[in-house]
């Protein structure tokens, strides 16, 4: 069974009551029972966490590297600005998509560029909690025959 982390950067934690017109109603609890119900589905361990402190995040992401362990990554307001996330997840070792609940595109400006999407495999975005499982798929599928 492959192991895949699921991280999420700051005020996710928040989901259901952060902007539910947004985001929706979903809780960060519920989100992370739909993550790992998907993964059973998939045959994949998923390790769901959250953070709001960047270097933890990045603690995160080179043990990743270091075992070869997928990540389906939202690193929320990170995705903007955070070079020293981008940099950490340059060093990737296996398939890293990146999720976002919304579609930044259709939002604000300076939503727009992602310092993360470069060094991805794939983005998803756009679709609500859905962009999750779809993340999980895509990491299944691309790390089908590797357990």
């Amino acid at each position: 069974m492959t192991r895949v982390l699921v991280l999420n950067g700051p005020n996710l934690h928040r989901l259901g009551v952060r902007e539910p017109d947004k985001y929706g109603t979903t809780t960060f609890h519920d989100l992370a029972e739909l993550c790992r119900d998907a993964g059973r589905r998939l045959d994949l361990n998923v390790e769901v966490r959250q953070t709001d402190d960047e270097a933890e995040m990045m603690s995160w992401v080179h043990e990743a590297a270091d075992e070869r362990v997928p990540v389906v990554l939202n690193p929320a307001a990170f995705t903007h600005y955070s070079y020293a996330l981008r940099d950490a997840l340059a060093q990737r070792t296996a398939p890293l998509i990146e999720v976002h609940i919304t579609n930044p595109a259709a939002r604000e400006d300076f939503r727009h560029t992602s310092v993360v999407a470069g060094v991805a495999t794939g983005t998803i975005a756009g679709f609500g909690v859905m962009s999750y499982v779809l993340a999980l798929q895509a990491v299944a599928e691309l790390t089908a025959g590797e357990s």
